[in-house]
């Protein structure tokens, strides 16, 4: 998650990850472009979450890869140069009337996906 902008690993934060704060490792970046670009180096698929991608995440082929899922901020979604490390940009299907999921909806039928797949 980027260093700044990012919200501290706080009580309120535990509560909110419903234990998966002391299980899931996180990793503050200060520059998520270049991370991600090691992310790459180590074998991984840098796959980002937009709503206008052109195939859905199953649809992506992602089939046995390592996957690195990249979401964006709820709102303005993913920033420009984040967006164009990514090796591939996916949506999650959802009705034409819903522009979008918020952040953790998303992440967790992402991760659905993901782990399904």
């Amino acid at each position: 998650m980027q260093d700044r902008h990012a919200p501290p690993e706080t009580g309120a934060l535990a509560r909110a990850a419903s234990g998966a704060l002391e299980i899931v490792p996180v990793v503050r970046e200060v520059n998520l472009a270049r991370a991600l670009d090691y992310l790459k180096k180590a074998g991984l698929w840098v796959v980002g979450l937009a709503g206008d991608a052109p195939v859905t995440l199953a649809q992506a082929g992602l089939g046995g890869r390592r996957v690195a899922l990249v979401l964006g901020a709820e709102g303005e979604g993913m920033r420009r140069l984040t967006r164009e490390h990514c090796d591939k940009l996916a949506r999650l299907p959802i009705a034409p009337e819903m522009e979008s999921l918020n952040v953790s909806a998303a992440a967790a039928v992402a991760l659905y996906e993901l782990a399904r797949g």
